[in-house]
């Protein structure tokens, strides 16, 4: 079990991005986001085109709801559903967390932590203009 960051460091700054490595070994960001009851954990990317919700700005959300940059589909921040735009019908896939006492931790046994941020974050910005909603 990783502690990962705070319950109130998520809702204050609107998500929390990290990457763990999967079953396999490959690299997978992953998204804290604020629920009603605490937060959730998705893997950063739409389900219609693999577009990342989280390109080191945050997550774009709206009414509790996460946007994909892309094509606009919004995704329930508590469920991950979509029902609408070119991903309605589908589910973010999610990375069970877990809270305790205002922390949160990666439980997911699917998933190693590797470090806060994104993928490429060790390298630094490829660019420094960035869309966002």
């Amino acid at each position: 079990m990783q502690r990962l960051t705070t319950v109130e460091t998520v809702h204050e700054d609107g998500s929390w991005l990290f990457t763990a490595e999967d079953a396999y070994g490959d690299l997978e960001e992953v998204v804290l986001v604020p629920c009603e009851d605490g937060v959730e954990a998705w893997v950063n990317r739409c389900t219609h085109e693999a577009q990342r919700f989280d390109t080191g700005r945050g997550v774009p959300m709206r009414d509790d709801q996460l946007i994909c940059p892309r094509h606009g589909s919004l995704f329930d921040a508590c469920d991950g559903g979509c029902d609408n735009g070119d991903a309605a019908g589908t589910t973010l896939p999610g990375v069970e967390i877990s809270e305790t006492h205002g922390d949160v931790f990666l439980t997911d046994d699917d998933y190693t932590f590797a470090h806060e941020g994104g993928i490429d974050d060790d390298d630094g910005p490829s660019s420094t203009s960035h869309l966002q909603l």
